[in-house]
């Protein structure tokens, strides 16, 4: 018995649309972050996956995108578990700035340090190594077991959350997770076996 996880990224938010650095900050969904989750729940319908549960992060554009997907499932009162360990990487400093004004104020070589390491977070933020000191613990506890029993789980969260479970499941060094892109809107869809370990990769 496999269960099934599908991982979203939330759709392009206003603050991707104006490369900004977003973290915990809030803000919506641009229209075609919209369009970008209303297709991906067609696309997991047309698939035929229906989920068991549902998690999210405590921000909006990743609740909105789920939302907007389990409409286009045509599966409505559910019960959605939101939780801060899904949330983004904190950017600290540099949330609400835009990149190429934090390139201006630190240097071009320091912005891509703390964009790109594994482990040196930006002033008063986090570290994709934090990030998934947070995030990991969670996956294993809440979401781990669901798979072990078989069950199909739906994840909308956000780059970085969703790097470190990619990271655990597919075993990547820190160097290859760095590389990997999570695009907005697009699922990831593993089958894990009783074990907890990944059986496959599946294509959506």
């Amino acid at each position: 018995m496999t269960g099934t996880l599908i991982l979203v990224r939330h759709g392009e938010s206003e603050w991707n649309l104006q490369n900004l650095f977003t973290g915990w900050r809030n803000p919506n969904l641009t229209e075609k972050g919209i369009g970008e989750a209303r297709a991906t729940g067609k696309a997991l319908k047309a698939k035929g996956i229906v989920p068991d549960l549902f998690y999210t992060s405590a921000l909006r554009r990743a609740q909105h995108t789920l939302d907007l997907m389990l409409e286009e499932m045509g599966i409505l009162n559910v019960t959605i578990t939101r939780n801060t360990a899904l949330n983004e990487r904190d950017y600290g400093d540099l949330s609400g700035l835009n990149k190429d004004d934090a390139r201006a104020k630190w240097g071009e070589e320091q912005v891509l340090i703390w964009r790109r390491s594994y482990d040196v977070p930006p002033p008063g933020g986090e570290s994709l190594k934090d990030t998934a000191a947070r995030t990991l613990p969670y996956y294993d506890a809440e979401i781990v077991p669901q798979l072990k029993a078989g069950k199909t789980v739906l994840v909308a969260a956000h780059g970085n959350s969703l790097r470190a479970m990619v990271m655990a499941i597919e075993g990547l060094t820190p160097e290859q997770i760095l590389k990997r892109e999570i695009a907005t809107g697009q699922p990831t869809v593993y089958k894990i076996g009783p074990d907890g370990k990944l059986v496959e990769r599946v294509e959506i």
